[in-house]
């Protein structure tokens, strides 16, 4: 007999419906998988074999053949363990075809029978069109979040199968928990004196612009870094289902409550691959670093010790907000919109700017700032120069702004860029400028300057132009643009010097 039971696989952060095919026939012995599938799907004859037998189901002893159509894509992982288990028993006449009628099943298979979670629920419940789908329990919340199917979340393969031959109701599923709440473990209070560092937090938080930070060892960068993504406001329903999709096709940890609403945090290791990075692979296109921070902070912690060509990857998706991953089989796009914070050393030793400490040579330093392409520079909106805190203000001074505080301004902030159209300020379109940050006749003056002399590129002058109407928005400066906050703006992209004795400038740079 011949059954087929919907089920889906995931390509990338997409879920594509498959029809498992099951047909039970008299002859020798045997469990074939066909359709494409992967090393672990092919595996599935085991997995299912002992979960029914644990189960107290009569494994059916003929030619068993499982068809995973359509065969043109291919099938990974163990997700469609359960759905090959109930196609063999509806395929033996062990279970009625009217019992699972217009029902879907994603789960992995333990050998006790036990319905374990697989990756990219999500994105795989959301394709189905079946009134009802089975998953695992702790799958529960996330698919609930499709809202699509009616979910079921039995625990071991027997109760499924007690239930659809009708010998007991569907258990109920697991308690809602409300959304994961503010973290305020990393609060900006704790940092002290760093002034300018900390304006160009709030800067970057509220209207979205990339931020370097250079300075030596043990001056706060990454204790700075860490405090950003409290900054940020709490995610729209949009991106934070896409970033939901992309940390469970990634098979990173989600909230309780299932659904990512605060902005994610990642700092990959600075020997991190392109892959890592970007995403891909060669058996199974999977989302990168940069797709898992998508709607929070991607930090690069001495960004100078990453592979040049690595770093390069990333202009194009900071430039789209969107990685599209070719391999000679598949394709896939992932979203990548995200605020990019750098933080490296002034030179290999990090004591560039101290007299008589810095023990590199001129070529070592210029062969370390040039670990930066122009192009990639040109992409920070904010570059700090974070210098070791003064003795005063680690002992005397009084405690700065909570992050609570900040992130009140932020969100006020990012209201205004709401109003106009995009969720921050460096999302407007150049002829959008234009409308909302027209330029007085002194700031006219400082942008010519800044660009006959070559310190800003067309590219440039855009972006600091979207950072100085951030600065205004803070300061609820109405326009036009004055001199005063396009000369800070200009200021905070400080453009490095490229000379031997200081490829950035920050032997002189202020604290």
């Amino acid at each position: 007999m011949l059954a087929t039971i919907p089920a889906s696989v995931l390509a990338g952060i997409t879920g594509h419906r498959v029809s498992v095919e099951v047909h039970v026939s008299v002859g020798l012995p045997t469990f074939t998988v066909v359709g494409l599938p992967d090393t672990a799907c092919r595996e599935a004859r085991d997995r299912v074999r002992a979960a029914l037998v644990s189960s107290g189901v009569q494994w059916p002893p003929g030619r068993i053949t499982v068809n995973l159509a359509p065969s043109g894509i291919r099938k990974e992982g163990a997700g469609l363990d359960l759905a090959i288990a109930i196609g063999v028993l509806v395929a033996d006449d062990q279970m009625p075809l009217q019992a699972v009628a217009d029902m879907a099943f994603l789960a992995e298979l333990g050998l006790d029978g036990r319905l374990r979670a697989v990756p990219g629920v999500l994105p795989q419940v959301r394709c189905l069109r079946t009134a009802a789908v089975v998953v695992a329990p702790d799958s529960a919340a996330e698919a609930a979040l499709a809202k699509g199917p009616v979910v079921r979340a039995p625990v071991t393969l027997g109760e499924l199968i007690s239930v659809l031959k009708g010998e007991g109701p569907w258990p109920d599923p697991p308690p809602g928990i409300a959304a994961n709440p503010v973290d305020e473990s990393a609060d900006l209070a704790d940092v002290k004196g760093q002034h300018m560092a900390r304006l160009g937090l709030e800067v970057a938080a509220a209207g979205g612009h990339h931020l370097l930070m250079i300075g030596p060892p043990g001056a706060g960068k990454t204790m700075l870094a860490r405090r950003l993504p409290g900054l940020l406001p709490a995610l729209d329903e949009s991106t934070a289902i896409e970033a939901t999709m992309v940390h469970s096709a990634a098979g990173l940890d989600l909230p309780s409550s299932g659904l990512i609403r605060r902005a994610p945090w990642q700092a990959p290791h600075h020997s991190a691959s392109m892959v890592a990075l970007v995403g891909g692979g060669s058996r199974g296109l999977r989302p990168g670093s940069i797709s898992c921070a998508h709607g929070g902070v991607l930090f690069l912690d001495e960004m100078g010790e990453f592979a040049p060509q690595v770093l390069d990857a990333l202009r194009q998706p900071l430039e789209e907000g969107v990685i599209r991953v070719n391999r000679a089989s598949a394709m896939a796009s992932f979203p990548a919109r995200f605020l990019l914070v750098g933080a490296m050393n002034p030179c290999p030793c990090g004591a560039l700017g101290q007299p008589g400490m810095c023990r590199c040579t001129p070529l070592a330093r210029l062969r370390y700032a040039r670990r930066l392409s122009g192009p990639l520079l040109d992409r920070f909106d904010l570059r700090i120069h974070v210098g070791r805190p003064e003795v005063g203000d680690l002992f005397d001074a009084p405690p700065g702004e909570s992050s609570a505080v900040v992130r009140a301004r932020v969100a006020r902030v990012r209201e205004i860029a709401r109003d106009r159209g995009v969720s921050s300020n460096s999302e407007l379109r150049d002829d959008a400028l234009d409308e909302f940050a027209p330029l007085s006749p002194e700031a006219k003056g400082l942008f010519s300057s800044a660009i006959a002399d070559g310190r800003l590129t067309a590219r440039g002058f855009q972006r600091v132009r979207r950072m100085a109407l951030t600065l205004a928005d803070l300061a609820r400066s109405a326009p036009p643009l004055s001199e005063d906050v396009v000369a800070q703006a200009l200021f905070m992209r400080t453009e490095p010097v490229t000379v031997a004795q200081d490829p950035w400038g920050c032997a002189n740079a202020s604290r």
